[in-house]
């Protein structure tokens, strides 16, 4: 056997179930003093370009300040509250059969999944209509304090799919 494959061996092996996964402390962003905002900074950023994406998404607040004569946050948090999931479907094997079954979603999670379909149905607007991404996310968070917009439609169709499923909810764990 290789020597640097016998000294892979020997080290202990660290698996990520064994112990309480703690999460990494963000700091709140400089502007606004919000550790939300943060996290859509780094959701939205590409490449580890921060400070890209910090400009991206500052210029989308000044848009919605502008365009809705209110606060971006106030506007923000309505957004995210509007499209944070309350029930999702998991894969579960039963006897070889994979069933979807509903589970609620803890607050992490609904946070988190909030904010990437925020960034993702953003990035999915066409380029033709809206030329930068701040242009984008600006008018996704606007539809989205209105019920509108593709994100608020992926939580719809998540707590649809959810609701469909109710069936197999016996098989919860």
């Amino acid at each position: 056997m290789k020597e640097h494959l016998k000294q892979n061996l020997k080290k202990p092996i660290n698996m990520p179930r064994r112990g309480k996964v703690t999460p990494r402390q963000i700091e709140p962003d400089p502007i606004y003093k919000n550790k939300v905002v943060t996290r859509l900074i780094n959701y939205s950023m590409r490449d580890g370009k921060k400070s890209v994406a910090q400009k991206q998404v500052y210029k989308a607040f000044e848009i919605i300040k502008e365009e809705t004569k209110d606060d971006p946050i106030k506007i923000f948090s309505e957004a995210l509250g509007n499209i944070k999931p309350t029930m999702e479907v998991r894969p579960r094997r039963v006897g070889g059969a994979a069933y979807q079954v509903p589970m609620s979603v803890r607050g992490s999670r609904r946070e988190t999944l909030g904010i990437r379909w925020l960034v993702q149905a953003a990035r999915a607007r066409s380029n033709s209509d809206y030329h930068t991404f701040a242009d984008k996310l600006s008018a996704e968070i606007i539809e989205a304090s209105k019920k509108e917009g593709g994100a608020v439609n992926k939580r719809e169709n998540t707590e649809k799919m959810a609701e469909a499923n109710r069936a197999f909810s016996h098989f919860r764990w």
